[in-house]
């Protein structure tokens, strides 16, 4: 199953998708939320904290800035910019999937 939550600012996308991505997570399934926000604030709602946010925040920078290769997967992506939050939620932050495959979040 893949979920956007989308819609104007202010309207509380980001409290939506990290209750949605919780609450899906403690039933059994699996969860990757990725933060396409220009303002990514995800990882705060899914209880990262603030430190491991901007952290996240940065690596996307990095990739923005040309100072970092984009992943090949979304897995991989993952995996190497992404962060395990709690219920078992997986979180990357990203401005754009370049190349999907098929299947990807």
């Amino acid at each position: 199953m893949k979920l956007a939550v989308v819609g104007k600012g202010g309207a509380g996308k980001t409290t939506t998708a990290a209750a949605v991505a919780r609450a899906l997570a403690r039933g059994g399934a699996s969860v990757v939320a990725l933060d396409c926000d220009t303002n990514p604030n995800l990882g705060i709602s899914l209880g990262l904290g603030e430190q491991e946010t901007e952290r996240l925040v940065s690596l996307r920078e990095s990739l923005d800035d040309g100072d970092a290769e984009h992943a090949p997967g979304w897995d991989e992506l993952v995996d190497r910019f992404g962060s395990d939050g709690p219920d078992g939620v997986r979180l990357a932050v990203v401005t754009a999937l370049q190349n999907p495959e098929p299947g990807c979040p």
